[in-house]
């Protein structure tokens, strides 16, 4: 089995969070989605678990983040160009989103990022990664 990484983010509203995934590019599961969580595919290795907070809560006794007041995790996402970062971005502004910060064109290295309804972040990028050792500041070994 190929090694995947399945994102768990605790949702206020499960239809309304299904919505803006769906809208970002993402494609429901449903064989591990019920009225408590909903599994959204965004590729062959990476799926986020949208849990209702009461599920989630199931999971951790440590309170749930308030991810609108504190930063928890920024998650990014590779875009296979520019044009899909912008889309990406239009597209999570269009279904509820927040933008968090604007494009950013680094030559090599192009990105944004936005927040989901439950305050979750997220940076599309697309980079040129023949490009960006040259690009990159180099730092002397210690």
């Amino acid at each position: 089995m190929a090694k995947m990484i399945f994102v768990n983010l605790p949702v206020e509203n499960l239809d309304r969070s299904i919505a803006f995934y769906e809208a970002i590019g993402c494609t429901r599961d449903p064989r591990f989605s019920n009225d408590q969580a909903a599994m959204m595919v965004w590729s062959d290795a990476v799926s986020f678990m949208l849990l209702t907070h009461g599920f989630y809560q199931g999971f951790t006794s440590k309170p749930i983040a308030d991810a609108h007041a504190v930063s928890q995790v920024l998650l990014a996402l590779s875009c296979d160009s520019r044009a899909e970062v912008d889309a990406m971005m239009e597209a999570a502004i269009g279904a509820g989103g927040r933008e968090h910060h604007a494009a950013e064109d680094l030559g090599f290295m192009y990105s944004c990022a936005f927040e989901d309804p439950d305050g979750h972040g997220f940076g599309p990028v697309w980079m040129d990664v023949e490009a960006a050792p040259s690009a990159m500041p180099r730092q002397d070994a210690a």
